[in-house]
């Protein structure tokens, strides 16, 4: 396994990249012509472009890309395509490259990103290599977040179409339609010596910095060791929506020790009812469940002032 620097140079002195582009991501498509010269002005020489037009192709798509042995390998579309990336980058001898082009885009975000896509260019052609943790729920990990509740409906009832048009504001609308028949559940939290039981209606645990594309508090990072736990309200439907306003509004000026949040690093997660999770966006397994961080276990190109822990 090279270095992180080692392999910042090799990608900077020409090593090849191959770029895995998620056509159905929101503005995916529109890549596909102009990002492989866009790249070459970055100095990214791209051995090849794989374009995915349909969901269930992406893995297999990410596997033929790491074949290629390349030293970088470019992944373009939202939180969803990222986290497959990830967890098949992560302890390969190799660097995930991030072109942002879906709707919340947390991952980019949690890693530096300024927010276009000439700017994720830019990372790519004169950033450096960074180790950031992932997040693992039993047997899959996960790059942003793990959650349960009314998101579990809402991942699997935001049109395509919607998302497309309406970006992030698809989310909440999905949301409050949902909320109306849903019930709230008991949550019990293992973590060393500390026990919390209490209800809610949604859950929270996050690796990254970032959810809906707001910061989720002013000093959550994605490269600290810890997951970061936190619940929407209490049994109330009303005090829902209330506390996820509250969290949307001032998320950018709360500390990571201030409440509702819960530090740690491993958790034990029972839930009555049992209940499905929210995996970055892909519903996988149910609780009870443990969550924990594997430190560094994914190699990422960052931009030069990203803090590499």
């Amino acid at each position: 396994m090279r270095s992180k620097a080692d392999l910042t140079a090799a990608i900077r002195g020409g090593g090849p990249a191959v770029l895995v582009i998620n056509a159905r991501a929101r503005t995916g498509a529109a890549l596909f012509e102009h990002a492989p010269r866009r790249l070459a002005e970055q100095g990214i020489a791209v051995a090849r472009v794989i374009n995915v037009r349909r969901p269930e192709r992406l893995a297999r798509a990410l596997d033929e890309a790491i074949a290629e042995g390349p030293d970088l390998l470019i992944a373009a579309g939202g939180d969803g395509t990222l986290s497959t990336a990830g967890k098949r980058v992560a302890g390969l001898d190799l660097a995930l490259g991030v072109l942002p082009v879906g709707t919340t885009n947390n991952f980019a975000r949690s890693i530096g990103w300024s927010g276009d896509l000439d700017g994720a260019l830019a990372t790519l052609g004169s950033g450096k290599v960074a180790d950031v943790d992932l997040g693992q729920a039993g047997p899959d990990a996960f790059t942003n977040m793990v959650s349960l509740g009314v998101s579990v409906q809402v991942a699997g009832r935001v049109p395509h179409r919607l998302k497309r048009h309406l970006g992030r504001s698809a989310y909440p609308l999905t949301a409050l339609a949902a909320l109306r028949g849903h019930r709230p559940f008991q949550a019990r939290i293992t973590t060393g010596d500390t026990k919390l039981e209490f209800e809610t209606h949604q859950l929270n645990i996050a690796n990254g910095a970032f959810h809906g594309g707001r910061r989720i508090a002013r000093d959550a990072d994605i490269d600290d060791r810890l997951l970061l736990a936190y619940r929407f309200g209490a049994g109330s439907r009303l005090h829902l929506v209330g506390s996820a306003v509250r969290h949307a509004l001032a998320g950018s000026y709360l500390s990571v020790d201030d409440e509702p949040f819960l530090t740690t690093g491993d958790l034990h997660l029972e839930t009555d009812p049992a209940l499905p999770l929210d995996v970055d966006g892909e519903i996988r397994g149910r609780t009870p469940v443990r969550i924990h961080v594997r430190p560094n276990a994914l190699r990422v190109m960052v931009p030069q002032d990203f803090t590499d822990r």
